[in-house]
């Protein structure tokens, strides 16, 4: 046996007598020993139960936030507004008759994120080589932020520049899709329409005029969304609207200006149907014309009107009671008054009636008429017409005019033939409507509006005898006075021209002028009235810089080409001045 064998069988003798010599006691014992290791092992089994249970919970959490992280849109770090209020629609912008002056279109944004930048260097090199006018310094510091997770490059690509960025294979380089405003138009009515912001936000013009009503309220709260809005639609018809900027571009730029403007406004309803004012700009990249063009003279510039005023001051005379067409005034010589001479440009050194005063704008002949009426009543006036306070329109750049903190005899002649009281063009054309529609103040509108609305705002400031003088006087000076170079055959243009002296470093220079023009068609029952400027002009037409060859001609082109589209019908064959006969 070997030596193996004989242990192993020790060991069972060993065991046999050990069990055979055990006493009770000891049997207890082991069977305590063994239920306590019982439910020792049954509490261990418990733990690890628990355990795996508790770190699969932990686990799925974990695992089900990660695909959530993974399926969402990476979150970004910035100050702009989140995706779906950049993608917040505008109303588009439409004229009378339905054409779109300004829409939304879609484009996309350049981001980074510069976390996820590995070389800002190389980033930079490759973006240059698709956007070669990149500040490269500029992006370089945006780039090398590492905390930074959300820098913008550049907004508003094209379709072009984004699938070249993307053929560069940046990392760490993104596209979030964005609105655009788009102008077909370009400059066409930009003065009108005004511009928005790089985050599409109305910054002048109607667009402000839009976000004022609570568009920019309801973006900033983010109420707004990306289904398409009602258009706006506006009183402007688009096709009078290029005509007017066409025919004011070019007498700027044939005449040498320094500006232009033009307004034609429904007479009846006080709605504008086209204003252009020279120089202007391209809403659709409105910084080019920052220097100049961001200047709307037409509501936004005062200017003395010159001998237009004299239409107004014949209202007043007439209206007051205090003279009628039928008077005359003692012009032969000039007047001084206080140190100042007034004498006439057209001087006929003769005594004029009221008619004549107005067809050879007598500076001597207006003062006298003005005089007899009276300071006081001429302000009251004056104030009636709304030519002393700021215009009421939609618009938001109007400027308030400039008057005489106190108004002496000097300053009431003075402002009789338009020195003295600074207005806007606008504001001038709206009182003019109302001397030929019958008396009544309309406040102008860019918005369509009926001839009943209007008959529900309008205010009554002189009689409608005294309309149907202004007319007279009106279609007289346009036929036999300086108006003939505005009237249009078949259309019966009544007018009044104003040529003002500059003021320069105080004083009023002999070689500057702003020349105004004021005119009504059919003036025997005006529909629309016409008023234009030309700021400094060098020359004019058959060389001349005063109204007559300036401004005038302005109104005649826009009439003779925009009477026939808003319906006017011509009348030839009719003596236009047959006003005439009444009086």
């Amino acid at each position: 046996m070997s030596f193996l064998s004989r242990i192993m069988v020790l060991k069972s003798k060993a065991h046999f007598s050990a069990g055979v010599n055990a006493r009770p006691g000891d049997e207890l014992a082991r069977s305590k020993f063994e239920g306590a290791r019982k439910r020792r092992t049954g509490q261990a089994k418990s733990r690890v139960v628990l355990l795996i249970v508790s770190f699969t919970t932990v686990y799925s959490v974990i695992g089900a936030r990660l695909v959530q992280f993974a399926a969402a849109e990476p979150e970004t770090v910035s100050s702009i507004l989140p995706p779906d209020r950049l993608m917040a629609s505008r109303p588009d912008i439409i004229d009378r008759n339905g054409a779109i002056l300004a829409t939304d279109i879609r484009t996309v944004s350049l981001f980074a994120e510069p976390n996820k930048i590995i070389d800002p260097d190389e980033a930079v090199e490759k973006l240059r080589t698709v956007l070669p006018d990149l500040d490269s310094r500029g992006t370089y510091r945006k780039l090398s932020v590492k905390t930074s997770h959300f820098a913008w490059l550049r907004r508003q690509l094209t379709p072009k520049q984004q699938s070249q960025i993307l053929a560069l294979g940046i990392p760490g380089i993104g596209f979030r899709p964005e609105k655009r405003r788009f102008y077909p138009g370009g400059a066409t009515a930009s003065h009108i329409l005004g511009y928005v912001n790089i985050d599409n936000h109305g910054v002048a013009g109607m667009e402000k005029y839009i976000d004022d009503q609570g568009l920019a309220d309801l973006a900033a709260v983010g109420m707004t969304s990306n289904a398409p809005l009602e258009p706006v639609r506006l009183s402007i018809d688009l096709r009078v609207q290029a005509i007017a900027r066409d025919v004011v571009v070019n007498a700027v730029q044939n005449f040498g200006a320094k500006g232009g403007g033009a307004v034609v406004l429904n007479a009846r309803t006080g709605e504008v149907l086209a204003m252009a004012s020279a120089p202007d700009f391209d809403p659709n990249n409105p910084n080019e014309g920052a220097a100049e063009g961001w200047l709307n003279r037409m509501t936004n510039g005062t200017f003395e009107m010159g001998s237009t005023f004299k239409t107004i001051t014949m209202a007043i005379a007439l209206d007051s009671g205090k003279v009628t067409l039928r008077d005359a005034f003692d012009a032969s010589a000039p007047l001084h008054i206080g140190g100042f001479t007034i004498h006439d440009f057209h001087g006929q050194h003769r005594v004029l009636t009221v008619p004549e005063i107005f067809q050879f704008s007598s500076n001597i002949g207006t003062a006298k008429i003005i005089d007899l009426v009276g300071i006081e009543t001429q302000k009251e006036y004056m104030t009636r017409f709304g030519l002393l306070t700021k215009l009421q329109t939609e618009l938001p750049e109007v400027k308030t005019p400039s008057q005489p903190r106190v108004w002496k005899k000097i300053n009431s002649i003075t402002i009789s033939f338009g020195h003295g009281v600074s207005t806007t063009p606008l504001q001038t054309a709206v009182a003019g409507a109302a001397l030929v529609n019958g008396g009544r103040l309309i406040d102008p509108t860019f918005l369509p509006r009926t001839e009943e609305q209007a008959d529900e705002i309008a205010k009554v400031v002189v009689k409608k005898k005294t309309s149907d003088d202004v007319r007279f006087l009106l279609d007289f000076n346009g036929s036999k006075g300086s108006g003939r170079a505005a009237r249009v055959p078949g259309f019966d243009v009544g007018s009044k021209t104003g040529t003002a002296d500059k003021v320069v470093h105080g004083r009023y220079s002999s070689t500057l002028n702003f020349n105004t023009f004021l005119a009504a068609f059919p003036i025997d029952d005006p529909q629309y009235v016409v008023f234009t400027f030309c700021d400094e002009p060098k020359t004019g037409e058959h060389g001349g810089t005063i109204s007559a060859y300036t401004a005038a001609p302005i109104a005649r082109d826009i009439i003779a080409r925009a009477a026939p589209i808003l319906g006017v019908k011509p009348k030839f064959g009719e003596d236009a001045s047959a006003l005439l006969v009444s009086y």
